[in-house]
């Protein structure tokens, strides 16, 4: 069989492949790679790092969502539109599709060093470079990343920084100033009369752009089916960018930034540690779960710092 052949052969097989069993081999892939893994550099929301959204659906009464990390709370208030021939809340963004969005939408913002973000003339091109299946249904990435984008895109953020006895700092922004949607999801392929975009708030694309946290995409691609891998892989990135000396993140802290979806602080715990043992399969991340939380040191950043911003074709995020 030719390389070609081969080629063909393993692009059909991924195509058959679950979403999560897709992940998995990717996953793997890297981690077997270890340090001859080669980055596909991407960027992501400094601000979205450090305040985290639900992982899973908060429910449709849910207008409101807040996250707190030391001295900074961000608010996330969902946004309304029609639906169905009626005007109606769209429920608040969560699970991984909305933090792999961010993550094309801040690299791309910095790679074009533009608000107005093209989305891609079909459905499936869009997909692709989110690294989605096609499928269909109430299940389906097709159905839920059409969700997920309007509520993402239609979310307006609060963010609130206390300086001590000095005085508070507050911001407030919406996602995206205009979203134009013309896709046909029974159609996937087919493309659109017009180029479907994001137009981005200046207020957010100015704080995306302002020292936006450096990742792997190849890991986003890989850690996809798990919003808390996702987010604690973001987030050790972001910590290893200034991190100077040694320090420990005691479990509440980390359970206020991270935990809401969790009754019990104990299975909170124990999913963190198994999504970090993940992340370090891939990213060996100067981090040690103990009894008093979590010890971060000084290491590496997963990418390194002289690699420049991308400037070729926009790259693939998901799985």
């Amino acid at each position: 069989m030719s390389e070609q052949s081969r080629e063909q052969a393993r692009e059909l097989l991924l195509t058959q492949m679950s979403p999560a069993k897709l992940a998995q081999m990717q996953w793997a892939e890297i981690a077997l790679e270890g340090d001859d893994h080669e980055p596909d550099l991407g960027f992501m929301a400094r601000l979205l790092v450090q305040a985290t959204m639900p992982h899973s659906n908060p429910g449709p009464s849910a207008t409101l969502w807040s996250r707190q990390n030391g001295n900074l709370g961000v608010v996330m208030q969902a946004g309304a539109g029609m639906v169905k021939g009626r005007l109606q809340p769209l429920g608040l963004p969560y699970g991984s599709i909305p933090r792999l969005l961010l993550a094309w939408v801040t690299t791309e913002a910095v790679r074009t060093r533009s608000r107005d973000l093209e989305l891609g003339r079909s459905l499936a091109e869009f997909m692709d470079k989110l690294d989605l299946n096609r499928a269909g249904g109430c299940r389906g990435d097709i159905t839920r990343l059409r969700d997920q984008m309007r509520r993402l895109f239609g979310a307006t953020i609060t963010a609130s920084y206390e300086h001590g006895k000095r005085g508070t700092a507050d911001a407030r922004f919406l996602i995206a100033d205009k979203t134009m949607l013309f896709w046909d999801k029974r159609h996937p392929d087919q493309a659109g009369l017009w180029h479907s975009t994001v137009t981005l708030s200046e207020p957010f694309y100015n704080e995306i752009i302002r020292r936006p946290v450096p990742l792997d995409i190849d890991t986003l691609r890989a850690l996809s089916r798990s919003p808390l891998a996702l987010d604690l892989y973001m987030w050790l990135s972001y910590r290893a960018c200034y991190l100077k000396r040694g320090t420990t993140v005691p479990w509440g802290v980390l359970e206020m930034q991270f935990g809401a979806d969790y009754t019990r602080s104990r299975d909170f715990k124990a999913k963190f540690i198994k999504a970090l043992a993940k992340i370090q399969h891939i990213y060996p991340a100067a981090a040690e779960p103990t009894e008093a939380g979590l010890v971060l040191k000084p290491g590496p950043t997963h990418i390194p710092r002289r690699l420049p911003t991308p400037e070729d074709n926009p790259p693939k995020i998901g799985g």
